[in-house]
Order: structure tokens, then sequence, then C-alpha cells
């Protein structure tokens, strides 16, 4: 009996064993399962990440070359329009003979369309250097990174926007007294007499305010420029 008893132990003990070691790796190989599966969402989700990523950063390169392309051409937009404001008023005269006297007219009997003429002649001048400047960085693909560049740029564009409003202003009001008059001054209407001269100066006026309007939303794009460099990254895109 003791030794019928013997074998049988020996046979349940390898049995446990043996169920035991299958046990272990299936446990084994369902951690490996499990770990394999997390870093496939890993994975997943840091492919998820950079396509996020460099979607967004197409997105911003496509914002940026539109920026420049925009500004090179408000620029470029600028000149055209403040020449022409210099041109037809700087070259309006108009002689007419009044109670036997002969009287000429031009834009220097003005004050306020002779600074309409020299503001136009100084944003066309300043808008050829920055229009220049944007051409040069658009073909170099050097983007503004300079914050004190990116300041001085910022200031002389707000300053070109003021003076050019302030000199299509001044000018309209003289413009509006010389064809409303002044009846408390006794002022006459003085368009009446030069019709030509006055129709002139209000093309002037025209191009004047455009270029006014131009520069201000030049002064919107150097500011953002400008305050973009105060961002998270500092720098522009590339």
């Amino acid at each position: 009996m003791p030794s019928s008893t013997y074998p049988r132990r020996r046979f349940d003990e390898v049995f446990l064993v043996e169920i035991s070691s299958r046990i272990l790796v299936i446990q084994e190989k369902h951690q490996q399962e499990e770990e394999e599966k997390k870093v496939r969402m890993a994975g997943k989700a840091n492919v998820s990440v950079l396509m996020s990523e460099d979607g967004s950063f197409h997105q911003k390169v496509a914002v940026e070359k539109r920026l420049k392309i925009g500004e090179v051409i408000l620029r470029f937009a600028m000149i055209a329009l403040a020449l022409v404001a210099a041109v037809r008023v700087g070259t309006d005269t108009q002689t007419r003979t009044i109670f036997s006297i002969e009287k000429k007219a031009k834009y220097s009997d003005m004050k306020a369309l002779v600074f309409l003429v020299v503001m136009n002649g100084i944003v066309a001048s300043y808008s050829l250097l920055q229009g220049l400047r944007c051409v040069l960085s658009i073909y170099t693909q050097s983007p503004l990174t300079s914050k004190p560049l990116a300041w001085l740029i910022f200031a002389l564009d707000q300053t070109m926007a003021y003076f050019s409003l302030a000199a299509a202003a001044a000018a309209a009001e003289s413009a509006y007294l010389a064809e409303r008059g002044q009846t408390e001054f006794q002022w006459m209407k003085v368009c009446i007499f030069y019709e030509k001269f006055c129709h002139q100066i209000g093309e002037g006026l025209v191009s004047t305010f455009l270029v006014s309007l131009s520069m201000a939303t030049v002064s919107g794009m150097s500011a953002y420029h400008l305050f973009r460099l105060y961002g998270p990254k500092g720098k522009s895109i590339q």
C-alpha cells in the first residue's frame, strides 16, 4: 500500500508544478500583451499630437506668407497713391481774370496743401524702402526676429499713418472752406471761380485718404509682427 501511494503523490506534485508553470506563462504573456497594447496606444496618441502640431504649423506658415504678401502689395500701392496725390496737387494751377485782375491759383497758396504734398512725398519714399525690405525678406526667407528693429518699424508706421491722416484732414478742411465759403467771416466760395483747380485738389485728397487707410492697415500688420515676438516661442515662423 505505501509503495503504490508514493508514485501517485509524485504524479500529483508534478501535475501541480506543470499547471502552476503554465499559469505563470499565461500571466506573463497577458502582461506582455497589455504592455504592447499600451505602447501602441501611446504611439497612436503621439502620432495624433504630431499631426495636429504639424497641421497647426503649416496653417501658421500660410497665414504668415499671406501677411507678408499683403504687406508688400499695400506698401507698393501706397507709393502709387502717394505719388498720384502729390503730383495732382503739386501741379495743380488755374489762372482766372477777376475784375480785370489776372489771378493764378496754385497749391502753394494754401499751407495745408503744401503740407499734403510734402507728406505724400515722404510716405512714398518711406513705403519704397519698407517695400524693398519686405521683398528682400520674402526672397531670402529671413523673418523679422529683432525686437528693436520691429519696434522701430512699428513706430515709423504709426507716425506715417498719423501724419498722413493729419495732412489729409487739414487739406480737406481747407478744401471745404474753398468749396462752401464761410459767411461769418465773409469768405467767398473760391471754387466758383477755380472749378478745375478744386476738382484736381479733390482727386489728390481722395488718394491721400486711401494712403492713410493703407498705412493704418500696414501699422496693424507691423503691430502683429512686433508682438508675436513676445509670444510663447518668441520668434517668427520659418
